[in-house]
This record gives structure tokens, C-alpha cells and sequence, in this order.
């Protein structure tokens, strides 16, 4: 063996030809595949009851013992078979191993689906001696197979992932590619295995090599089904947003109820903070934030029953928030740096000094379709300038709050009075305040220049906004 690679996986699902690409690799000196080695119902094969001196219970209880004893083997490479629900704690360790060697095997996903459906039917999941093959027609289930599809092509997104951040590749393998004596020993030289064969496996036999119109009884209905699924994901919009984490230091507690602020920034956020100091009878400014996660999470735990919250804005409001508070206006608050680029490389149309007397309705509107312009820019990374948390979308928001925990509650402004006050009965208030209203921003109300025009420029910017969270046009 002359690789660098202590072991090897094969990533694969049921019904893909992964047990012939097993017996094929066995076939070869110097290399022994364990099977599913990870299932969580039984250790390599059904029926055994250890593997390599690694009990089922003892693997169960801690996986690495066996994964090092496939790494140790003292003859050649080892190896085994993992699908997408085998034992989720050694996956993260074989990813980020460059030792391992990754073997993805894939195959039509209609055609193992077709194969499992037989599969199930029949009872047969291999075929040694074709006079023993059972058969079946099965029915083809359009909401069956869309989430057999999602469950392969999430496990692969995974892997591809992982294999692209961590600068490793993989031998990637089709199912007509197992015919191949020709792949089949190249993937041994990727193995760093000198061995070579000189035919494939003939023990196992095709179990289901008729056309999918003589196994399918709804062939006619599948063709429909399968023609309304967006094959090349042409429905898609490409996010180039960067991702965003949970800005914990950020969330406020209240000082005595059991609730978490989440705060999207260029959202109503001071009736929020103001309410919630309301609700217990304290300043706002005696509000706990600038908390870690350590100590959030004990603050959490300190408070049973607790609920975390955040408070959405329509995306007109709140660019045209960001635009007033962070741009037009120079001085504290203002991101001054960003302006001066906007003025300068961007061409947006705001006055150099302020106040402007020149600065009148008519510019005031196309000075926000200009911003709005660039954000439709910024967001798809167009720009050289930072997706500022004041407009980053709140998708991209509300997902990085998720790597701490998920909000409990995700309320819309418009709706925020009952949706907090619904809250703090949950939290054991029967009163609670209500908040206050937003108060106008800029030198011009949002209602005195939207126009269908904005609308439109705004959707362009935050199509990602209105489609998560249902928005509807600004009123």
C-alpha cells in the first residue's frame, strides 16, 4: 500500500450498487470493506455481532473504538459503507480527516427508488442465483420520491461542502461506472492498492435490469410527476449574501421576566427594548446585553420556561430606516466611511453637507432608489463595501441567530402589539404594556415618496425577505 490514507468510506445510499462495489473491492489484495459498519440496527452485517473485536454494544456506546480498529487493521486499508442515517457521530470526524479516503457512489435517484420500492416488496435485497429472483411492479408516489430526492441530494450538498472547505476531493463513482474493470482499478490505485483485477465480481447479479416502464405500474403518472420537478433547480436564486452569526452580545433580557430580545437590526428595535423594560417596571437602560454565550445560556437556564423573540419589519421600511439613520444624514451614527463611498463610487444622489435646502421630496425619493439600487448589489456581492446587519437581509438574520437557538417567536411589526403581548402571557404576565409606536425617520415619511417604483426596487433587493416571510407590498 503506498497511499496516504489510514482507511477508507464509501458514501452511498440503499440500492445503489454499493454491495457490488463492496465485493469487488474485497476481490482486491490488500483491501477489506466492513460493510455498513455504522448502521445504527446491526455492525457490518445483519447478524453479526462484532466487528474486528468491536462488540455492537461497545460500538454503540462509543464509535471511535471502531473506526480505530478499522484504522489499525495491520493488513492493508479498511474500509466500510456509510449511508445518510448511519451512526451522525463519526461522519464529522471522517469529513475533516484527510486520511480517509472518500468514495461517493451515486445512481439516477428515479432508478433507486424504483429499486427500493422492488426491494421492499419482494424481500430481496441481493440476488446471487437468478433463478431465485423474485419479482414485482410497484406504483410510482410523486411525494414518496421528492422526499427520497431530498434526503440524497442534502446528504451530498453535505459532503461536497465539507470536501470543498477542508481542500480534499474525492473518487467519484456512477453506478454504470461499477461495470468498468477499468474504474474499478483505478479506484484501487486511488486506494494506493497495487492489486489489480481481472474481471468483476460475478457472484452478485443485476436484480431489476428490466425498463422502468415494465416495473412501474403508474409509468404514465411518474412521467408527469417527474416532468413538474425543476430538474436543474431553474427556480432557484443564487445567494451570495455572507452568512451571519447569532451577534449574541446583542440580545437583551428583560430584567426580570423570563424573555429574550433578538434584535434585526434597522427594526423596531427601541419600542422593543422600551416595552420590555416596561413590562417590569425598570429603566432601560438597566436592561442586561453584551452577553456572551456562556452566560446567556446560563441566564436560560436560570429561567424555565423562557422564550426568545425577534421582531421582523417590511423590507421598504427598514432599508429606507437604514438609508435615513446610517447614510443620508453625516455625523454620530451615520456611517460616514460608507457614505463618502456611495456619494463618490456609487453616484448616490445625497448632498455632500447637511442640512441641504436644496434637499427637497423629489430628491429625497431618488436618493432611496438609488440606495435601494445598491443594495440590490451589496447583497449579491457586488460590491466592495460590507453587508452592514442594518440591511443585510433578515433571512440571513434570523439564520444565524439559529446557531445559538432558534427564536421561539418571530413576529412582524405591524402585528407586534399582539404578538408580545400574547408573550408576556406566556410568561406569567397578565398586563402587559403596550408598545409604543415608531416614530418618523428622515426628513421625509416613507408614505410621502412610495411608489410602485420602490416597491419593485425593494423586491429586487430582498426578493429573499418577501419569499421567506410572506411580505406583501408596503401599505
Amino acid at each position: 500500500m503506498t497511499s496516504g490514507f489510514n482507511y477508507f468510506v464509501i458514501f452511498a445510499e440503499m440500492r445503489t450498487g454499493s454491495n457490488f462495489l463492496e465485493s469487488n473491492l474485497n476481490a482486491l489484495d490488500g483491501i477489506e470493506c466492513h460493510g455498513e459498519a455504522f448502521n445504527p440496527h446491526f455492525i457490518g452485517y445483519p447478524n453479526r455481532t462484532d466487528l474486528l473485536g468491536v462488540s455492537r454494544a461497545m460500538r454503540d456506546e462509543a464509535p471511535e473504538r471502531l473506526l480505530g480498529a478499522i484504522k489499525g487493521q495491520s493488513q492493508g486499508i479498511g474500509g466500510f459503507r456509510f449511508f445518510h442515517d448511519h451512526d451522525p457521530r463519526v461522519l464529522d470526524t471522517m469529513l475533516d480527516d484527510p486520511r480517509c479516503a472518500k468514495i461517493v457512489l451515486t445512481r439516477n435517484p428515479v432508478d433507486s427508488y424504483v429499486s427500493l420500492k422492488i426491494a421492499q416488496a419482494t424481500g430481496q435485497w441481493k440476488l446471487t442465483d437468478v433463478k431465485r429472483r423474485r419479482d414485482s411492479t410497484v406504483r410510482f408516489d410523486a411525494d414518496e420520491f421528492e422526499r427520497h430526492l431530498a434526503r440524497l441530494q442534502a446528504f451530498q450538498l453535505v459532503i461536497l461542502n465539507r470536501l470543498q472547505t477542508s481542500g480534499q476531493t474525492a473518487f467519484h463513482v456512477g453506478y454504470d461506472d461499477l461495470q468498468s474493470v477499468e474504474v474499478m482499478n483505478g479506484l484501487a490505485r486511488y486506494l494506493g492498492c497495487a492489486a489489480r483485477l481481472e474481471a468483476l465480481d460475478a457472484s452478485l447479479k443485476p436484480q431489476n435490469p428490466e425498463p422502468l416502464e415494465s416495473k412501474v405500474a403508474n409509468y404514465d403518472e411518474m412521467a408527469r410527476a417527474l416532468a413538474r420537478l425543476d430538474r436543474f433547480d431553474l427556480s432557484r436564486t443564487p445567494n451570495f449574501e455572507p452568512r451571519r452569526g447569532p451577534a449574541v452580545p446583542g440580545f437583551v433580557t428583560a430584567a426580570h421576566a423570563p424573555l429574550v430580545y433578538m434584535p434585526v437590526r434597522g427594526g423596531p428595535e427601541r419600542q422593543v427594548r422600551a416595552w420590555l423594560a416596561a413590562l417590569d417596571g425598570v429603566p432601560e437602560d438597566s436592561l442586561s446585553t453584551k452577553l456572551n454565550q456562556g452566560a446567556l445560556r446560563q441566564w436560560m437556564r436560570g429561567k424555565p420556561g423562557h422564550r426568545r423573540f425577534t421582531v421582523l419589519r417590511h423590507p421598504v421600511a427598514r432599508a429606507h430606516a437604514a438609508f435615513c439613520e446610517r447614510i443620508l444624514v453625516p455625523g454620530p451614527g451615520c456611517f460616514n466611511s460608507i457614505r463618502r463611498t456611495l456619494r463618490k463610487a456609487h453616484k448616490l444622489p445625497i448632498p455632500a453637507d447637511w442640512p441641504d435646502p436644496a434637499y427637497d421630496r423629489a430628491a429625497h425619493r431618488a436618493a432611496f432608489a438609488g440606495f435601494l439600487r445598491f443594495l440590490k448589489a451589496n447583497l449579491a456581492g457586488q460590491t466592495a463595501i460590507r453587508v452592514d446587519a442594518h440591511w443585510a437581509t433578515q433571512a440571513a438574520v434570523v439564520e444565524g441567530m439559529a446557531q445559538f437557538g432558534a427564536p421561539d417567536a418571530i413576529l412582524r411589526e405591524d402585528e407586534m402589539a399582539e404578538g408580545l403581548a400574547a408573550l408576556a402571557r406566556q410568561a406569567g404576565l397578565a398586563a402587559p404594556p403596550a408598545p409604543g409606536v415608531a416614530g418618523a425617520v428622515g426628513p421625509f415619511a416613507l408614505g410621502d415618496i412610495h411608489d410602485a417604483e420602490i416597491e419593485r426596487l425593494t423586491r429586487a433587493a430582498y426578493q429573499r425577505d418577501y419569499v421567506t416571510f410572506g411580505f406583501g407590498d408596503w401599505a
